[in-house]
This record gives C-alpha cells, sequence and structure tokens, in this order.
C-alpha cells in the first residue's frame, strides 16, 4: 500500500537544525530556534558572507491542472540528488498559505520521498511568518480608519480607501464587507474587505527587501489610498512604518528546515503567483546562493505566471540571474490539456497526450527564446504513464532542442533525480544572457502588451475604460516605470481558466489596475480573478484531525 505524505514525513529521521545548518557552513550562533527542527537564520550569515555565489537553478511548470505536476516535489528531488553528487546544495521555497491547506490544494511541502520537514509544522504555523505578517497589514488598516475617525487630518476620502484587510484563510465571506457600522464611536461606515494575507503587500515588500532598513523604506512608500482631491497617500503619512517595521523584524529573517535526505531548506514568503509575484524571498535566496553551490528554487505555478515574475520582478530588483532553468510536466496534466478528464486519465491516450503537448511547447518557448535561458524539462513520472506516452513526449521535446529526463524523486527521492541533477549541472556551465518580456521604460500599456503577446502568446489586450484611465492616472503619478505583476488565472496561457492547451487568437481582459509602491509593481487585475479565494465544496479542512497524542493526519 502506498504510503500518505504525512506518514512518510512523520516516519523520517530528523536531524538537529544546527547539523543541517553546518552543511552550509552556518554557525550555531547565527541561528535562532524554534524547537530542535527550525530556526531563523539572522542577518549576519549573509552579510558576513565571503566568496562566490552558488549556481541558481529555477523550477517552473507547465499550467497546472487538478492532476498535479508536482513543481514542488521536482525542487525538493532535485536538491537531494545534488547533495547525492557530492555538492554543496540548498533549497529555496515559499511558505505554505493556511487557505490553499485548508481549502483544495491540501499540504504544499513536496510529496512521497521527496518533502521538507517537520511537514506538519511546516503547513501550519511554522514560525508564525505569515500571522506576523497579517498583523502588520491590519494595523495599518486600522491606522487608517483611526485617521479618519480622528479628525482626518490627511483629508483622507473613506470611499478610496485601496488598503484592505487581510486573513490568512480563504473566505469568500469576507471579500466585500460594509465595517464601522453602529454607533458613532465605531468609526466611519463604509464599504471594506479582506484579502488572503499572502496577497497583502506587506507579504510582497516583505520578499523583495533585502535588509530592514530597506523593508522600511518600501513601507514607507506604499499607497494607502487617496484624498477628497484625488492626491494619493502613503503609509508614512500616517505615520505607520516603525510599529509595521516592528512586527517584521523577525518575519523577514529567513527560515531553515531540512528534506527528508537533510537538504538545507530555506522556506520565506509566500506570496502566490496568480495574485502576487509568487516567489519565495529575495534573503532566503540570496542567503542560500551566499552559502550553497547550487542553489534550486522555485516560481509560482506555470511559467506564464511565476517564472515571468521572478525574471521581470525579482531578478530585476534583485540582480538575480538564473543559471538553468527546469520545466516540469507530467503525462497526466498534459492529457489532461488535451481535453481528458481526470477519472481516464489512467488509459493510455497518445492522441490526447499530442493535443496537450503545445502547452509545454509554448513554456519552453518562453524560457528559452523570450528569456533567453537554458532549460530541460523534467518527466515528472507516474506509475500509470505507459512507454508509447514517454516516447512521444520524448521526441516532442526533443525536437525543441531541450533535453528531456524523467524524474522519479516522488518514488525514490533524490536517488531519482539523479539524471536530472547532472544535466542541470551540465546546464548551469553554459553560457546564456537574460532577457526581459518588457523594458521598464515601456508604457503601461505596452508592458502588458508584450506580456500577453511573447509570454502567453495571444493576439492582444481589451482595456475597460477604469482600467485605461488608472494606467494613465499611475503614470502621471510616476509609477509608470515600474514592472507588471499580472493578476491571471493560472489554470490557462489565456484569462479565460477553461481554455487549456495553447490557445490562439484570444485578447486579455484587463478590468483594473492597482499599484504596490511599496513593494514596486503595478498588479494587473484580469478576468475574474479574486484577491481572496473561497473554499470548495469539500474543503481539505474536512479531513484534517489529530489525536490525542497530538499527532496530525489528514493533511495530505
Amino acid at each position: 500500500m502506498v504510503k500518505r505524505d504525512i506518514e512518510i514525513a512523520q516516519e523520517a529521521d530528523m536531524h538537529p537544525i544546527e547539523a543541517v545548518a553546518s552543511k552550509l557552513g552556518i554557525e550555531d550562533d547565527a541561528l535562532e530556534f524554534y524547537g530542535k527542527y527550525k530556526a531563523k537564520v539572522n542577518f549576519d550569515a549573509l552579510h558576513n558572507r565571503q566568496g562566490d555565489e552558488g549556481k541558481l537553478i529555477l523550477v517552473t511548470a507547465i499550467n497546472p491542472t487538478p492532476a498535479g505536476e508536482g513543481k514542488t516535489t521536482t525542487s525538493v528531488g532535485l536538491g537531494d540528488a545534488l547533495q547525492k553528487l557530492g555538492k554543496k546544495a540548498a533549497i529555496a521555497l515559499r511558505e505554505p498559505s493556511l487557505g490553499p491547506v485548508f481549502g483544495m490544494k491540501g499540504g504544499a511541502a513536496g510529496g512521497g520521498y521527496a518533502q521538507v520537514i517537520p511537514m506538519e509544522d511546516i503547513n501550519l504555523h511554522f514560525t508564525g511568518d505569515i500571522h506576523a505578517i497579517g498583523a502588520a497589514n491590519n494595523l495599518v488598516a486600522a491606522m487608517i480608519d483611526n485617521h479618519i475617525y480622528q479628525g482626518n487630518e490627511l483629508n483622507i476620502d473613506p470611499r478610496r480607501v485601496t488598503w484592505r484587510r487581510a486573513l490568512d484563510m480563504n473566505d469568500r465571506q469576507l471579500r466585500s464587507i460594509v465595517s464601522g457600522i453602529g454607533a458613532r464611536t465605531n468609526g466611519m461606515p463604509r464599504e471594506d474587505g479582506f484579502d488572503i494575507t499572502v496577497a497583502s503587500e506587506i507579504m510582497a515588500v516583505l520578499c523583495l527587501s533585502d535588509s530592514l532598513q530597506q523593508m522600511k523604506d518600501k513601507l514607507r512608500r506604499c499607497l494607502i489610498g487617496y484624498t477628497f482631491d484625488n492626491e494619493p497617500v502613503t503609509l508614512g503619512e500616517i505615520r505607520a512604518e516603525g510599529a509595521v517595521s516592528a512586527l517584521l523584524k523577525d518575519a523577514l529573517k529567513p527560515n531553515l528546515v531540512q528534506t527528508l535526505e537533510q537538504t538545507p531548506v530555506f522556506i520565506h514568503g509566500g506570496p502566490f503567483a496568480n495574485i502576487a509575484h509568487g516567489c519565495n524571498s529575495l534573503l532566503a535566496t540570496k542567503m542560500a546562493l551566499a552559502h550553497a553551490d547550487y542553489v534550486v528554487t522555485e516560481a509560482g505555478f506555470g511559467a506564464d505566471l511565476g517564472a515571468e515574475k521572478f525574471i521581470d520582478i525579482k531578478c530585476r530588483m534583485g540582480g538575480l540571474k538564473p543559471d538553468a532553468v527546469v520545466v516540469v510536466a507530467t503525462i497526466r496534466a498534459l492529457k489532461m490539456h488535451g481535453g481528458v478528464s481526470k477519472a481516464d486519465l489512467s488509459a493510455e491516450n497518445t492522441d490526447a497526450l499530442k493535443r496537450g503537448l503545445p502547452n509545454l511547447l509554448k513554456h519552453i518557448e518562453n524560457i528559452q527564446q523570450t528569456f533567453s535561458l537554458p532549460a530541460v524539462v523534467a518527466i515528472n513520472a507516474f506509475p500509470g504513464d505507459t512507454q508509447e506516452e514517454l516516447s512521444v513526449l520524448k521526441q516532442a521535446i526533443e525536437e525543441t532542442g531541450s533535453q528531456v529526463v524523467q524524474s522519479d524523486v516522488w518514488a525514490e527521492g533524490g536517488a531519482g533525480g539523479m539524471e536530472l541533477a547532472k544535466e542541470v549541472i551540465r546546464l548551469t556551465e553554459t553560457v546564456s544572457d537574460l532577457s526581459y518580456a518588457y523594458e521598464l521604460s515601456d508604457s503601461i500599456e505596452e508592458k502588458v502588451e508584450k506580456i500577453v503577446q511573447s509570454v502567453y502568446g495571444g493576439r492582444g489586450t481589451e482595456w475597460s475604460k477604469k482600467a485605461r484611465n488608472m494606467a494613465g492616472r499611475l503614470e502621471k503619478l510616476g509609477y509608470g516605470n515600474l514592472p507588471i505583476c499580472m493578476a491571471k488565472t493560472q489554470y490557462s496561457l489565456s484569462d479565460t481558466a477553461t481554455a487549456l492547451g495553447r490557445p490562439t487568437d484570444f485578447t486579455v481582459n484587463v478590468r483594473d489596475l492597482t499599484v504596490s509602491a511599496g513593494a514596486g509593481f503595478i498588479v494587473v487585475l484580469t478576468g475574474n480573478i479574486m484577491r481572496m479565494p473561497g473554499l470548495p465544496k469539500q474543503p481539505a479542512a474536512e479531513q484534517v484531525d489529530v489525536d490525542e497524542q497530538g499527532k496530525i493526519s489528514g493533511l495530505f
């Protein structure tokens, strides 16, 4: 009988976290312990480090399907394989949000024998970073409404407060609310709402800051609303940046844990890639690069969202450049892109596989041509894959000039990723030039148009009057040179979730824009994407339990 992920994780032999840190040359005095198996790494471990940086390996994937792709599993298994080859390796991942853990997705720390542990801690409260971000976000919200109630010296228009409250849970009931009703002492009645915490701009600010001072400067620039005279109001003007920074001073420090094979893993920051920029923190990535020869990191969802934002936002801001890219795909997922239902995926179907292949080929094209980076395709193997299907897939990929490697890390851990690791090492030795999808000097509309045409493969964009007016307004306010953060469905290259495979001749509907002036990007809202998800009909929370000994079950 196949063991569940949580069973495998709970049977693992965990090493004390100081032993894991020592593999990277991180001394005990740089660690702040959260029990025996988790620690935060203080900033001295980065700032005092001298020497060459390691090679950066980005793991991305095709557009996700209910069949699963295994991007995190591949990232973890690849890190373990590099360690098995005698390399000084580290992994840098995002923190799971409670929303998806209790919603549709379940746990998010890899799977099978390629997992990060302690799995329950990582998926639940971990070291409290996301809670700290939620508290910081809501402190700002409270200070805004208190400022309005106490006389409104800044002349803030209550109807144009753009800063929303946050909760790390999927709760559609809170998307739109009316607050401040009742007695006069309850505040100014106004329309309000909640975003999931990982969509908060504070999460993005934390993930894109490489020091406490830089974080404070970014927080000061966050836009929180407009005055009655239509002038922007910032977080700094309500004097909140100091208190918010105090709440986040520990959350800014990267967290260190381990894989089942004791490979060091930095898990820090968790912005979603469909509504935010989808990458772990800049500090965690830089700390990993300062201490390891090979660093494996991932970006959320497919290369149209996660990889694009990793390159156009995170690499730009942090001075990073991937040395190699892994594009993860499964035969099951590609058959779904070819029109097969989840119930029928076990049956061999090369015709459906061929119909779904264009989705993978577009993601390879994005990495190789749009971003000018070397790529290898990792086929995340499932027991039901047939040799005929594998042959069809490998031939199609090799015709693009990319290498393709079968990955068995779910079943075998690092041993199942040795060939992938060897190919990644080879790729990191090749010469490549990083390209971006657009120039910062392009207008806002030009940037979005270039992303849609070059990365998504669409014909162009259609802008609502509201969105076009906001683009003009943001450019007048001096935000026109910021990078773009597309808020788009993860399930399709287009903005229509049901348009699977590689849709063509489509337009992306831009309905609104917001500016994350502190984080340093413009969020472009497309389709019906929402910043507060809801729970599915049968949420994963229904399966989670804990026994008398405190042993958790049902996370995955």
